[in-house]
C-alpha cells in the first residue's frame, strides 16, 4: 500500500496590522505636548533673530530710534561693509584662535582630572564633584568680577603671592597692558569655569569602560597611555566630541568675561565677535552694522550646532 505524500501547505504570513487610532493618536502625544515649549522658544528666540536679521539688511540711525520711523533699505550694504573691514577679519580671528586654545586645555585637563576621579577613593571623588558644582554654579558674572580682584594691578591677590617669590617683581603690574597676559587671565577663567561641566560628564563616560577590557590589557603588559590610547578613548570618543562641539559653542561666544575684566570697555587687541558687534551697535549707535556682524556670528555657530546636531543622531543609532 502506497502512500500519498500530500504537498506541504503553505501559511501565508498574516497582513500587518493596521495601527489603530489609539496607536496614531499616542504617536501625535509627544509633539502635542512640545507645543507649548516650540512656541515659548519661537517667542523668545525666534521673533529677536527675525528682527536682527530684517535690521542688518536696513540702515538703523538715531533719527529712526527715537522717531519710530521705518529705517531705509540697504540691501547687503552692512554685510559687504563689514566682510571688506580688515578689523573685522582680525576679531574673527582672535575669536577662532581663543577658541580653539581654550577648548584644547579644557578638554584636556577635563580629560585628565576623569582620570584621576577614577583612581581617589570614593569620598575624595565626592568632594571633587561637590567643589566643581559650586564652581560650575557660580555666575559667570560673579566668576568674572572675582578674577577682576585677583588680578588687579594695585589690591590684586595674584600680584601680592608673585611679588613674594625671591627675584620677581609684580608690584602694580598690570595684567592687561600686554594682550598676552590679558588673553592669559581670560583663558585660565574660561577653563576654569568650563572644567567641572567636562570632568564631571567624563568622569560618567568613564564609568562604562568595562574593568574587564583595563585588567585584561594591564595582564598583557599594556602601559596605563596604551590603555587610554587604545580601549578608553575609543570608547569615550562620542562623548568627548560632544563635549568638545559644546565647549566650542559656548567659547566662540565669549562675552561677559572680556567685557567685565575689561570694565566695559575692551581695548581693541580684547575684543571678540560677540563684543565688537555690541561695541558697534550701542556704543557707535551703529545698529545695522552691529546686527550683521551678528548674523554673521550666528552663521558660523550654525556650522558647529549642526555638526553637534549629527553627532548627536549618531550616538541616538547606535544606541
Amino acid at each position: 500500500m502506497s502512500v500519498v505524500e500530500r504537498p506541504a501547505t503553505r501559511h501565508a504570513a498574516p497582513p500587518p496590522a493596521r495601527p489603530t487610532a489609539k496607536k496614531r493618536k499616542s504617536d501625535k502625544t509627544p509633539w502635542l505636548l512640545a507645543i507649548p515649549a516650540l512656541v515659548l522658544l519661537a517667542g523668545l528666540l525666534g521673533y529677536p533673530l527675525i528682527r536682527m536679521v530684517i535690521l542688518s539688511f536696513q540702515n538703523m540711525r538715531l533719527r529712526e530710534l527715537f522717531s519710530g520711523r521705518t529705517p531705509p533699505w540697504v540691501g547687503f550694504d552692512n554685510y559687504t561693509r563689514v566682510l571688506s573691514d580688515g578689523v573685522f577679519w582680525a576679531v574673527t580671528g582672535r575669536t577662532v584662535a581663543f577658541t580653539i586654545v581654550s577648548v584644547l586645555i579644557s578638554v584636556l585637563l577635563g580629560l585628565a582630572i576623569a582620570l584621576l576621579m577614577r583612581r581617589v577613593t570614593r569620598g575624595v571623588r565626592l568632594f571633587m564633584v561637590v567643589a566643581m558644582m559650586f564652581v560650575w554654579a557660580l555666575p559667570q558674572l560673579v566668576a568674572a568680577q572675582i578674577f577682576r580682584w585677583m588680578t588687579d594691578s594695585d589690591f590684586g591677590v595674584v600680584n601680592y603671592l608673585l611679588d613674594k617669590i625671591p627675584g620677581v617683581d609684580y608690584a602694580n603690574h598690570s595684567w592687561f597692558v600686554n594682550p598676552w597676559q590679558g588673553w592669559a587671565v581670560i583663558t585660565t577663567l574660561v577653563v576654569w569655569a568650563g572644567i567641572p561641566f567636562l570632568a564631571i560628564t567624563l568622569n560618567a563616560g568613564l564609568t562604562q569602560v568595562p574593568k574587564e577590557l583595563l585588567e585584561a590589557a594591564t595582564m598583557d603588559g599594556a602601559t596605563p597611555w596604551q590603555s587610554l590610547r587604545n580601549i578608553i578613548l575609543p570608547i569615550l570618543k562620542p562623548l568627548v566630541t560632544i563635549v568638545t562641539t559644546l565647549s566650542v559653542i559656548w567659547n566662540f561666544g565669549l562675552f561677559t568675561q572680556a567685557w567685565v575684566l575689561r570694565d566695559g570697555h575692551p581695548e581693541p587687541s580684547f575684543q571678540t565677535l560677540t563684543t565688537y558687534s555690541y561695541t558697534q551697535a550701542f556704543g557707535q549707535s551703529r545698529y545695522s552694522l552691529g546686527s550683521a556682524i551678528a548674523v554673521i556670528t550666528v552663521i558660523l555657530m550654525l556650522g558647529v550646532m549642526v555638526f553637534y546636531i549629527r553627532q548627536m543622531f549618531k550616538i541616538g543609532e547606535v544606541e
